[in-house]
Order: C-alpha cells, then structure tokens, then sequence
C-alpha cells in the first residue's frame, strides 16, 4: 500500500487539458492521466457529438457543468468550447507529435474503428472508408489539414493565461517519462 508521501501533492493539478491533433492520443493520455491523478475523466467527444454525427444542443452546457467540478481531465477540443476549458484548466499538455506520427496513428485507429464497426459516441460508427475522398471533415483529413494549428491554438491561450502551466510532448516516449515523472507510484504509470 502507497505511503502518504507517494500521493500526488496536495498542489498538484486537478483541471487538465489534453491538446494535440486528431489521432495524437490524446483520450488515451488523459484517461491515464485521471487513473494516475485520481479524478473523473469525461471524452468531450461523447458531450459533443449527438446522434448521426449532429453537435448536441447541450454541449458548451455540459462542459461547463463538468469544468465546474474540482477536479477534472478531458480534452482540449472543439472551438465553442475552448476558451471556457483553458480559462478553468491549471494543466494544458499538449502532444506535440510529428505529422507522420499522427497520420499512422489516426490512419490505423480509423480503419480498426471501421472494420470492427466500433461504436464510439451515442450510437456513432466510423463512415465507410471511401468517403475520405468525399467528405472534407473525414478525420483522416481533419488530422492532416489541422496538425499544423494545434501549436498556435496553445501558444495564445498560454500568452493569455498566465495561471495554466503547459507541458509540450514531442514523443510518446516524452509522454510516458512526464507521466512516470508527475504519477511515480500510481500503478498506471
């Protein structure tokens, strides 16, 4: 059984942000981040995305509702609700990974995700591969035309938030080593 002085201190962060493009990991990093730091953590995608893919109405109500608690992980997603999330996040990590490195990520993801007929959020599945060649918000897309924006979207919310500490990630590797460093006897780690 863990000592008392193998908690997380009393100071460390309990509102956390996870950034980073599509398919970078970040649901995977912030539900071991929430084991590891022993608060709730909610996927924004499943406050976000109603059935059929529509936006539910009670979404930016959500998030506040969750960002309202002491304690919290999720990710750092989604632009109506973004200023809200860093105005109340201590912790932004944000995963700063190679393009390649997320397109094999998200590539792999998506076509396991459309194979198995996963079911993600309130009912969803992935579409049917072919509409990558369609639909210009395909994920696949998404992650290759936004990589590059994730990196400003975190520098101005640092600039105007002095409060929020950021922790950039350029590797998996660097993930774990944070993660092992920040959570050294959490069984997660």
């Amino acid at each position: 059984m863990p000592h008392a002085a193998d908690a997380p201190h009393d100071d460390a962060p309990r509102r956390i942000l996870v950034a980073g493009a599509s398919g970078a990991g970040k649901s995977t990093l912030a539900r071991r981040i929430a084991a590891a730091a022993g608060v709730p953590y909610t996927e924004i995608d499943a406050l976000f995305h109603g059935e059929d893919w529509t936006p539910r109405p009670s979404f930016v109500a959500d998030v506040d509702a969750l960002t309202s608690e002491p304690g919290w992980v999720t990710e750092w997603q989604y632009d109506s609700a973004r200023e809200l999330l860093a105005d109340r996040a201590q912790l932004l990590i944000f995963l700063d990974y190679s393009r390649s490195r997320v397109m094999r990520q998200v590539v792999a993801r998506t076509v396991r995700r459309r194979v198995r007929r996963e079911e993600l959020w309130n009912g969803n599945l992935e579409p049917p591969l072919t509409t990558i060649f369609s639909d210009p918000e395909h994920i696949i897309r998404w992650a290759w035309n936004t990589h590059g924006t994730r990196g400003e979207l975190v520098a101005e919310a640092a600039r105007r938030r002095p409060h929020l500490e950021v922790v950039r990630l350029r590797h998996p590797r660097e993930a774990e080593a944070w993660l092992a460093d920040t959570y050294p006897f959490h069984p997660e780690s």
